[in-house]
């Protein structure tokens, strides 16, 4: 009985002791919040206070005025697009490069490839364009003497064609990253046992390919949404006239003068910006849980 008693403390002190594992997750949660959790918190609470830190609900009011609204309007639009454009796109080049030997030079090429073009953005990457398709960019001066032409070049800072085009450069390496290894699951014995009954390709797509990879196109297709819709640097350095995009419209009412009374109203449209892209990653991870699920079997 002595020895029971003693072992059961001594057990209970042993699950207590923090073990190597948790030491290694400490500087993860550390910077998760300083830099996510305790941003999220000063959004949250500034959002509903005024300027003299008094409870208000008028910075949520200013949510409906038009310049807002628009913002808001043409940031959804744009993600959007851009979303379903690079899906569309990056999805096929999945594939394409799925078809590839694995471990060949090919490959490793492209996964590569993307995976720095997928995280080149920013001013490197609105001055690249600008660069090259600028009303004296170097593609635009070279179509030029051959007798193409291409406009005055001012279509590249309008955020309904130029910003498209640029977001389109890193949407489409991402969604080839995330969508890669989805594509990579699809066994060859699903095509077989397709054709050993008789099923054509088109059947095999339809019927079974589909199906398991629609959870995981439209979650990457989210997470691209999500990518576009949070984007600043890039629309900063490109768009200079007006703010036709919510993040841009953020960054105004902390570098301008502003409005009495709508002090916070940055920190307003910054939640509802956080409700947006907290519903799409929600519907992600729920996704991704469905699709592995999926692939495991």
């Amino acid at each position: 009985m002595a020895d029971t008693a003693t072992a059961a403390p001594t057990g209970a002190l042993r699950r207590l002791r923090p073990s190597g594992a948790l030491a290694g997750v400490v500087p993860f949660f550390a910077y998760t919040t300083v830099f996510l959790l305790i941003p999220t918190l000063v959004v949250v609470i500034g959002a509903f206070l005024d300027g003299s830190n008094r409870f208000t609900l008028g910075n949520l009011e200013g949510l409906t005025s038009p310049s807002v609204v628009r913002g808001l309007v043409q940031s959804l639009v744009l993600s959007a697009v851009t979303s379903l454009g690079g899906a569309v796109i990056g999805g096929l080049l999945a594939y394409a490069v799925s078809t590839a030997r694995e471990g060949s030079v090919t490959k490793r090429f492209f996964t590569s490839l993307c995976g720095v073009l997928a995280q080149f953005g920013g001013v490197a990457l609105a001055f690249a364009f600008i660069a090259s398709f600028g009303s004296t960019g170097l593609l635009t001066v070279l179509l030029g003497k051959v007798g193409i032409s291409t406009g005055t070049g001012f279509w590249l800072y309008e955020w309904d064609s130029g910003l498209m085009l640029v977001y389109l450069y890193f949407q489409i390496p991402l969604m080839l990253i995330v969508f890669l290894p989805a594509v990579e699951g699809l066994r060859p014995q699903w095509r077989e046992a397709t054709e050993t009954l008789g099923g054509t390709t088109w059947t095999y797509w339809r019927r079974v390919a589909a199906p398991i990879l629609l959870p995981s196109f439209v979650g990457a297709t989210l997470l691209l949404f999500t990518n576009a819709f949070s984007a600043y640097a890039t629309a900063k350095a490109l768009v200079s006239q007006g703010s036709p995009l919510i993040p841009l419209q953020i960054g105004s009412t902390f570098t301008s003068e502003v409005i009495l009374g709508q002090e916070n109203l940055g920190k307003a449209m910054a939640l509802a910006m956080v409700v947006v892209v907290a519903v799409a990653m929600a519907l992600y991870a729920w996704l991704d849980k469905r699709s592995s699920r999926w692939m495991q079997r």
